[in-house]
């Protein structure tokens, strides 16, 4: 049988079957078990559908409880938070740079960012941003079912919205709960916001990686510009694709090395995963038909590697000095104003430590995140001048190397450090800092501002602004006053404080106006000493800026020399004597202008505030001794290294213990200019091998900084006019030994001079130092005669100090009178006698007679002689005969060391005479003259003189060349001859 009629055969059974309706009864039972046990599983499916959904929403409800729901302001205010970097700017909105912080960033529109760029982006990160509400479904499903089955192929479900929620709103916790949130803000931010807005914001909050100082940057701008030196506006096909393909592994991805290494580029493995990634973006750019074929081969082609910049020059890393200091400054402005908006002051702040720290770490925060815009005082051009001048200067002195212990440690190391500098100026009239020198660089190993952070004894300096300006203030002392410079010793709790000079000596009686000329330290000290109880640091020092001075520490004498505890600051020293500057008003320095957030919107303006100090009769005067210091003392080498002549400068040089540090400090009507020398750790700058002396090298540096800075603002700089004197001072005559209204005694001993008053201190007194008297000279120095002094030698109708005004001003306690003696005039002050009783025990009678004179010869016309060594010698008599064995007579006196004699025949001897009366033996005579004999009468004389060798004092004999001969062979030198130093009060 074949098939066809075996298929014939099945067909009929088949048919036969169906007609007795076995088949359907067969099929209606299977349908319907079939179909109920399909409706079966629906009905659980959606049940259990339904149960799931609604488990998922009530797990996911659960997950966003907590979660506010916020309005539009709420997520504008999150979503537009870029955390932006703040700007710098010099005057005149010159830009400096951007400032350090943990992550660089700079706001840009999508308008500034190249279509190509923003192509690369949503292709890579988001391919359908333009058709989503904010998530993506199955792109979250997929994600989830990676997480629960633990695959090892994971991609990312979130959308450009969900990472700028993730980013900006919440944090990088991987968890449910934060996932759940971020979809629900998602879909939030899709209603209130357009798409480029959302694009806008993830464009500028994305990090991508470092710059190649190292920095970690966010925002394409920035990426642009710190990767390839470009605007986001301005990158290729490939640059695109690269920038767009960094976010996904900033750290890896980047080409450049950390802030810590250095930045710069890495190797070449290390840039490799950013170029794969590129390709990778290039591809995806492909496959989304964003670029064609060609535009693609030749983007793989391209060297994307050459476009890397090798270096950043970043413009704030040539001014760190600068950033340090108006960072610290802008930190300060912005934690008072934070404290204010929650009711605080800074008071409050002072007195809570915890508080204070809360609020400067939230002022921090705030400046790097909020994109501020801070305007400063710095003149850019003179501040590169300055750097230059630093660079260059030659002049510093050597560098020191030795043993120190370390702080830490407290092990000894030895150390080598060179001599640091320092400058500031700023202008009077308003406290504006115009420029400073920091240091002379800012490195790794030395980045402190010696301008604003070093406290310094500012040694001399400190004389005008505490001791001679209130003094004058006070009426205690004017320019004129007479103060002696004399061996002092204080009393303090340390124990007895003895202090000197800079030359080791001391000056005498001289004018307040002298010793500061010269910067002598005694005078200052005992003039601090009359006001200090007063408190002058809180009524002066304060008031001028310098707040770094410890609670009592007004109560210390040598402060007026500028020993202070930890000292003062070169920007509060130079700060305090604008005071000057500004005819007396004090107006304090500052740096920052105003502060700007990015909208321009001002957050915080300088306002400058004068404080009245000085009148302006004590600022005159004291400008005026400043004047001196200049034109005559110890800054006197000045003038000959300004480049610009005729500038009224008015300074005061200041030089520290053990010479550790040296400080100038200048004003003009316009400005005021200090500069500093000095070691980090102190050491002396003492230089015998160096071509100037230490106080010499900083004036030089002082100098060079005020050369360029004219050259370049010489109207500000350099001011034509001078300062003015005002009203109410005056030209006054005084006695220069107690500053009063001049004596005819005073005038007589031709110690009567003038300077510069304040009309309500003028003198009203006369003097009354001097009194008349007879006196003898006594060893170099002017007594009053006694009952028993020779007449001969007394100086009738004489001039003597007044006892009484020797005891009032303790001038009597002084151990020998003449140290009040200055060498200013000193042969007017030697004619004035002394008190008997000054002498004491040097002229006390010892009932005997004095020694005779020694060297006794004729010189031309003159007889010459030593004086004895005896202490109380008033004179020398003079004896004559007109023979060798004649009788000698007294043809005259004198108080000198020689007596002119006619060239006539004779004999000679001198006595000498003492305070007594008492005379003393004759000198070896001296002949004069040829008294020749017959030879036998010589011969007869000598053997006579041979029998007699001991020889008559009285008798002569030879000739007068012999006898000279005779003389200084036989009698020694009186080593004691000429008197003692000390005694004699010699400086």
């Amino acid at each position: 049988m074949n098939f066809k009629n075996l298929l014939t055969e099945y067909g009929k059974k088949i048919k036969s079957i169906w007609k007795t309706g076995k088949i359907q009864r067969a099929s209606r039972i299977t349908y319907d078990v079939i179909w109920n046990i399909i409706l079966f599983f629906l009905v659980i499916g959606f049940v259990g559908m339904f149960f799931g959904v609604g488990v998922g929403a009530g797990y996911f409800a659960s997950l966003v409880k907590d979660e506010p729901i916020r309005e539009y302001d709420s997520m504008e205010k999150d979503i537009y938070n870029y955390e932006e970097t703040s700007r710098l700017y010099f005057a005149d909105n010159v830009y400096l740079g951007d400032i350090r912080s943990d992550i660089h960033r700079e706001e840009t529109n999508l308008d500034q960012i190249s279509e190509t760029l923003i192509d690369a982006v949503i292709a890579t990160e988001d391919e359908y941003f333009d058709e989503h509400n904010g998530i993506v479904p199955k792109a979250i499903v997929r994600a989830l079912v990676q997480e629960f089955t633990n695959s090892d192929m994971k991609s990312g479900g979130s959308t450009l919205t969900q990472q700028l929620i993730k980013n900006q709103i919440l944090t990088n916790e991987v968890s449910f709960e934060r996932k759940a949130k971020e979809i629900l803000l998602a879909l939030r931010l899709e209603r209130f916001f357009e798409k480029d807005e959302i694009l806008e914001a993830y464009l500028n909050i994305v990090p991508y990686g470092r710059d190649a100082s190292g920095r970690n940057i966010a925002g394409v701008q920035t990426a642009a510009q710190g990767i390839f030196g470009i605007d986001a506006k301005d990158v290729n096909l490939a640059q695109a694709a690269y920038l767009a393909g960094l976010p996904q592994s900033p750290s890896q991805y980047t080409p450049f090395l950390n802030l810590a290494s250095g930045g710069g580029l890495k190797d070449e493995a290390g840039i490799e995963p950013g170029i794969t990634r590129m390709k990778v973006v290039l591809n995806r750019m492909y496959d989304m038909e964003y670029i064609n074929e060609k535009e693609y081969k030749e983007a793989l082609e391209y060297d994307i590697a050459a476009d890397f910049i090798s270096d950043f020059d970043s413009e704030i890393d040539n001014y760190q000095h600068v950033q340090d200091a108006l960072v610290e400054r802008a930190k300060d402005i912005i934690m008072e104003k934070l404290a204010a908006d929650d009711g605080y002051t800074m008071d409050d702040l002072e007195e809570n430590d915890e508080l204070k720290e809360q609020y400067s770490i939230l002022a921090d925060r705030d400046l790097r995140r909020n994109g501020y815009h801070i305007h400063s005082t710095i003149d850019k051009e003179i501040y590169d001048a300055f750097q230059k001048v630093a660079e260059n200067f030659k002049h510093y002195g050597p560098d020191w190397s030795g043993p120190v212990e370390n702080p830490v440690t407290g092990e000894t190391e030895k150390i080598t450090q060179q001599v640091q500098a320092s400058g500031m100026l700023i202008e009077n009239s308003t406290g504006r800092i115009i420029s400073f020198l920091g240091g002379r660089d800012y490195s790794l190993e030395d980045q402190f501002n010696y301008a604003t952070q070093a406290l310094r004894s500012n040694g001399s300096t400190m004389k005008p602004i505490l001791v001679y300006a209130p003094a004058m203030e006070a009426g205690f002392v004017q320019p004129g006053t007479p103060i002696a410079d004399v061996e002092t010793v204080w009393n303090t709790p340390q124990g007895p404080y003895i202090p000197g000079n800079f030359d080791m000596r001391y000056h005498g009686l001289l004018s307040a106006r002298a010793h500061l000329v010269d910067s002598y330290n005694i005078p200052a000290i005992k003039t601090y000493a009359e006001i200090m109880n007063d408190n002058p640091v809180d009524q002066y020092l304060k008031k001028m800026g310098i707040t770094t001075l410890l609670d009592n520490e007004y109560m210390n004498p040598s402060l007026a020399i500028g020993a202070a505890t930890h000292g003062i600051t070169i920007e509060e020293n130079t700060n305090a004597f604008t005071t000057f500057g500004n005819n007396g008003k004090f107006v304090d320095a500052y740096m920052i202008e105003e502060i700007t957030t990015s909208d321009g919107e001002v957050i915080y303006q300088h306002e400058s505030e004068e404080v009245e100090v000085f009148t302006p009769q004590t600022n005159y005067l004291t400008l005026d001794m400043m004047r001196d210091v200049i034109s005559q003392g110890s800054a006197s080498y000045l003038n000959s290294q300004l480049k610009h002549s005729g500038v009224d400068w008015a300074g005061k040089t200041g030089t520290s213990n053990d010479t550790k540090d040296v400080h100038f400090v200048g004003t003009n009507p316009n400005v005021t200019m200090g500069a500093w020398l000095g070691y980090r750790i102190g050491k002396s700058l003492e230089c015998p091998s160096c071509d100037l002396y230490h106080s010499n090298r900083n004036i030089k540096l002082w100098a060079e900084l005020v050369n360029v800075a004219t050259d370049i603002k010489p109207e500000l700089m350099a001011p034509s006019e001078r300062f003015a004197q005002p009203e109410g001072i005056v030209s006054r005559s005084f006695c220069a030994i107690s500053g009063m209204l001049p004596s005819d005694l005073c005038s007589e001993a031709g110690l009567v001079t003038s300077d510069l008053f304040n009309a309500k201190f003028v003198p009203t007194d006369v003097d009354n130092s001097l009194i008349r008297g007879d006196y003898v000279m006594v060893n170099g120095k002017a007594v009053l005669a006694g009952p028993n002094t020779p007449k001969e030698f007394v100086d009738g109708d004489g001039i003597t100090f007044n006892p009484e005004f020797l005891e009032k001003h303790g001038y009597d306690k002084l151990r020998d009178i003449t140290q009040l003696f200055p060498n200013v005039n000193r042969e007017a002050w030697e004619k004035i006698s002394l008190p008997s009783s000054e002498l004491g025990s040097e002229i006390e009678d010892d009932g005997k007679a004095p020694s005779a004179p020694t060297s006794v010869k004729k010189s031309g016309g003159t007889l010459t002689w030593k004086a004895p060594s005896s202490k109380d010698v008033v004179g020398y008599r003079i004896y004559r005969a007109d023979s060798p064995d004649g009788k000698f007579s007294l043809i005259g006196n004198t108080v000198e060391n020689d007596f002119s004699i006619p060239n006539n025949n004779a004999v000679y001897h001198v006595k000498a005479v003492d305070y007594f009366g008492m005379e003393s033996s004759a000198s070896k005579e001296v002949v004069v003259g040829d008294f020749s004999e017959p030879e036998e009468d010589q011969k007869k004389d000598r053997d006579k003189d041979d029998n007699n060798k001991d020889g008559d004092e009285n008798s002569g004999g030879g000739n007068p060349g012999d006898n000279e001969d005779r003389d200084e062979e036989q009698e020694p030198e009186d080593p004691d001859s000429g008197g003692d130093e000390d005694e004699n009060g010699s400086d």
